[in-house]
């Protein structure tokens, strides 16, 4: 019996470009510097979990300061210049991916526009300008969630199980999960703090990554495995 297809899942956001990481850090950086009288750390916090535009309409209504008419895109263009900037720092990824003889697929949960520009800046699109890519807008859920993996499995006619996910975000790890993927957690560049790779163990991730160096052995583990309980 043939065996089934399988296939390997990058989360853009983190792992091919930390595109979460980076936008954050700016949006706190212009943010303070226009807002001076906000605690931005505590009230950004607070609103994650909205798009730009809102988080800086939220924002502006409770300073007494006011941001520039043009903020949303010096803040784009902050972002933008930013992730050419992690193209040294994950040079990795693109030989770690040309050593891979596994089907490809992107999922994110930044918006398409945002994930397609990210490629562009780093140099990867060459690469994986071809390859399926599903975002968090195509599902109900706007942050990580499994129907966002769900539905990519589905499009790309394997089952869950058949899927390889290399995640860097806790909330990420947990949302591939409970779809049923097997998750290797990525440490990457811009993931420094202390104990990181623990929180994406206790999140569920098979194994954690810290240099795509090494990323080839782990998917072989995880394919014999695979084979070697079916």
């Amino acid at each position: 019996m043939k065996s089934p297809m399988e296939v390997l899942i990058f989360d853009c956001d983190g792992v091919l470009v930390d595109s979460e990481a980076i936008a954050e850090t700016v949006l706190r950086e212009r943010l303070a510097a226009w807002l001076p009288d906000l605690a931005i750390g505590d009230e950004l916090r607070r609103a994650l979990g909205m798009t730009t535009q809102a988080i800086l309409d939220h924002l502006a209504a409770r300073s007494a300061h006011a941001l520039p008419d043009d903020a949303l895109e010096r803040i784009d263009t902050a972002i933008e210049a930013r992730l050419a900037e992690e193209l040294e720092a994950m040079a990795g990824v693109a030989a770690a991916i040309e050593a891979l003889d596994l089907p490809l697929a992107i999922v994110s949960n930044s918006r398409r526009r945002r994930v397609v520009a990210s490629l562009a800046n780093t140099g990867l699109d060459a690469r994986l300008g071809d390859v399926p890519l599903f975002t968090a807008e195509q599902v109900a859920h706007p942050k990580p969630a499994p129907d966002v993996y769900r539905l990519a499995a589905s499009h790309l006619g394997v089952a869950p199980a058949a899927c390889l996910v290399i995640e860097d975000s806790v909330s990420g790890t947990r949302a591939a999960c409970a779809a049923g993927m097997t998750v290797i957690g990525f440490t990457g560049a811009s993931h420094v703090e202390s104990g990181h790779a623990q929180r994406l163990r206790d999140a569920g991730a098979w194994q954690v990554l810290t240099h795509m160096a090494a990323l080839g052995e782990l998917v072989q583990r995880w394919r014999g495995e695979r084979h070697a309980v079916r």
